[in-house]
């Protein structure tokens, strides 16, 4: 099972950008596909944007889309959740999540492993 820690969490003001970052204990990495998912408090998780094992295929919750970017870097083991002109409905833990095959995936049931989460505020 990889095993996913993800970083970049912190506060930032609406309209601001913040970087999320998950990197993989191992060089299996790059035979998955990985997700984004994000909970607030008192709701349940959501999908946010998940990307092939290649980079070349990515889904964006519509929620996100145009705002958010998911990328990868199979060299260094790590995922990337890019965050433009957030807002507070993005306050959130976010959560990065290794698939259990190469494509993309947005149902929690098609994960394997799970990071432990990084908090995101966003203040108005």
């Amino acid at each position: 099972q990889v095993q996913l820690v993800e970083s970049g969490g912190g506060w930032v003001q609406a309209g601001d950008s913040l970087r999320l970052s998950c990197t993989a204990s191992e060089r299996a990495f790059s035979n998955h596909g990985m997700g984004w998912f994000r909970q607030a408090p008192g709701k349940e998780r959501e999908f946010v944007a998940t990307i092939n094992y290649n980079g070349v295929t990515t889904h964006y919750a519509p929620s996100v889309k145009g705002r958010f970017s998911i990328s990868r870097d199979n060299a260094k083991n790590t995922v990337y959740l890019q965050m433009d002109k957030m807002q507070p409905a993005d306050a959130a833990v976010y959560y990065c999540a290794a698939s259990k095959g190469p494509a993309i995936a947005t149902l929690e049931v098609n994960f394997a492993s799970w990071g432990q989460g990084t908090q995101v505020t966003v203040s108005p």
